[in-house]
């Protein structure tokens, strides 16, 4: 992996292809930071060259799939003992429809993308960065692991755990100046729902919040070592309103708005 001495330090990006994680990647090369980015996609070889061409840092691509065993242990090899400064763990995806609906398949690629990927690697850089005692990571967690997800059950269920690591986690790091922030959007603009199968819904069809902002709100609350942070107003509005409601009238919500048909 080349290096660049005058780098403001080296980044980690899942997910950075596209939407969110590729305007998190962008944050931190305008920011002057190496960058390994990831995704499962070919996408990723253009997202690295358009960002070492508008920034003036490295940008190394990784093609692997998270959501195999093989595909973390790959990516934790190519990070190998260099020291990584801030850890964007966004990777993540979505499955619409009634879960009884669902190939099992697709559920557990879900659970291991969103879930079993995230934990190891947080757990190895997590650790590199304790014995340092410096390093940033932000999770790209969701307000949908508020609810329970009425036609997206595995996906808000899988958003639930990550909400609830990531604050678990900042707290017993709270000694350290190690930092775990929560990045929790609402509907964004980023193909998560032609890929989720979720454009015949209410909320696939609702207008959303552009990738750009969600990123830069993430990216601000993690640099001042924020616990986490809900993106956008009516998100704000709607987390609020979750923690008050009966989980019974959160699930029949919920059905309104990912229910396929509409």
């Amino acid at each position: 992996m080349p290096g660049n001495e005058e780098a403001a330090g080296f980044a980690v990006v899942t997910g950075a292809s596209t939407g969110i994680g590729y305007e998190l990647a962008k944050l931190a090369a305008e920011d002057g930071y190496e960058l390994l980015i990831v995704a499962d996609e070919d996408d990723i070889n253009g997202a690295a060259d358009e960002l070492q061409q508008e920034h003036a840092v490295t940008a190394t691509p990784l093609q692997v799939d998270l959501a195999t065993r093989e595909g973390t242990d790959r990516l934790i090899a190519a990070i190998g003992d260099r020291p990584v400064d801030l850890l964007f763990a966004n990777a993540g995806r979505g499955l619409g429809k009634a879960f009884l609906d669902q190939d099992i398949e697709e559920v557990q690629q879900v659970i291991d993308l969103n879930i079993t990927s995230t934990v190891r690697l947080i757990h190895t850089i997590g650790n590199q960065m304790l014995r340092r005692n410096a390093g940033r990571i932000l999770i790209t967690g969701s307000i949908a692991g508020f609810m329970p997800g009425t036609f997206q059950a595995v996906y808000n269920g899988s958003k639930a755990f990550l909400d609830s690591f990531s604050y678990a986690l900042h707290n017993e790091l709270k000694e350290s100046d190690v930092s775990v922030t929560c990045l929790m959007p609402g509907a964004t603009d980023t193909e998560f729902f032609v890929r989720a199968d979720l454009v015949d819904t209410e909320i696939g069809q609702q207008k959303k919040a552009h990738p750009a902002k969600v990123a830069r709100d993430g990216y601000g609350a993690m640099m001042a070592g924020k616990p986490g942070i809900v993106s956008g107003f009516m998100n704000k509005v709607e987390a609020a309103v979750a923690g008050i409601l009966p989980d019974t009238m959160l699930a029949e919500m919920h059905r309104k708005q990912a229910e396929p048909g509409h």
